[in-house]
């Protein structure tokens, strides 16, 4: 179940129960009397709450909220509810009508115009990983390749130049093109802080090395602890404390050697994809998604559009 009220005697899943406090289920902190802080966007967004949420002299306390893209027309209620009541929003560039609800960021702004607004942004760094792509297309905004929710360029190539062969796969990319395709990647996030964002994290993550991110969506303690600190300050409050544990590691990507020499990094290349604490070998991904692309062909293309520009910077094309 979820959004609306809670009949009594009625049953609460656990995925309600988890989002406790924004459903209505369970009340707040009844000793916390601190205004409300609402962290908005995707999946990155409750790992920035804990950051935030950590900092010894927040003035404001904070609410487990789903992610955007897991809202429903019934989460409305609660949404409104907590929006309305919330005194500051620090929220990703969200747009205006979202999967058909009022939960974009200027939704948001008209429903709580008296709150503080904070933009962060959605950070997205493929430097660690250069052929590691997102790719959405109109006829399947909701799907994901086979194995692990990532395209790899090179098995897109793979397609569209016919080869089937494993041993074909990987291409050999010199570390100035690497190089390249890590300046690129921090370029892109750059431009999208200056046209929408108050933060910016952009400029830390070449020199947080291994450690910045797990994959090209799922950024590492130290980014997100740089960006908590950008945005506590902003709202004259002291710096968040380390995170006991990785607050988005739960899928890692392999990491290149070629890259790690490219790059100059400290850390350890890794060879398998581990996801939820099991390894997961690039061929068997590979197999199970050049599988996955004959029953949706639609995807190459919109890759090779998507990210024309980095395939040249690699030398894919």
């Amino acid at each position: 179940m979820s959004g609306g009220s809670i009949g009594e005697g009625c049953e609460v899943d656990g995925r309600t129960l988890h989002y406790g406090e924004f459903y209505g289920v369970k009340d707040g902190p009844d000793t916390d009397a601190r205004d409300l802080l609402l962290v908005w966007g995707n999946c990155q967004a409750e790992a920035l709450r804990i950051v935030l949420s950590s900092s010894v002299d927040l003035p404001y306390r904070t609410v487990r909220v789903p992610p955007v893209h897991e809202l429903e027309s019934a989460d409305m209620p609660s949404v409104e509810r907590l929006v309305r009541r919330a005194a500051v929003i620090v929220t990703q560039p969200v747009r205006a009508g979202y999967r058909g609800l009022p939960i974009g960021g200027e939704d948001l702004e008209a429903m709580a115009p008296a709150a503080t607004h904070v933009i962060w942004p959605v950070i997205r760094y493929g430097g660690l990983y250069p052929f590691q792509a997102i790719v959405r297309h109109p006829a399947s905004p909701a799907a994901s390749p086979a194995a692990v929710p990532y395209h790899d360029l090179r098995t897109i190539v793979a397609v569209r130049d016919r080869r089937t062969r494993f041993a074909e796969w990987n291409i050999d990319v010199g570390p100035e093109r690497l190089r390249a395709a890590a300046r690129w990647s921090v370029e892109q996030l750059a431009a999208r802080e200056r046209r929408h964002c108050d933060v910016a994290v952009s400029d830390a993550l070449l020199g947080l090395g291994a450690d910045a991110a797990h994959t090209i969506n799922h950024p590492g303690n130290p980014v997100l602890l740089t960006l908590g600190i950008r945005i506590l300050e902003k709202l004259g409050a002291g710096a968040p404390r380390l995170p006991e544990r990785e607050l988005l590691g739960n899928i890692r990507a392999p990491l290149q050697r070629s890259v790690v020499d490219a790059l100059g990094l400290a850390g350890k290349a890794r060879d398998n994809w581990v996801v939820d604490g099991v390894p997961v070998s690039e061929e068997y991904v590979h197999e199970r998604q050049m599988a996955w692309y004959v029953e949706h062909p639609e995807f190459i293309e919109a890759a090779l559009d998507r990210y024309d520009e980095l395939i040249e910077i690699l030398g894919l094309s």
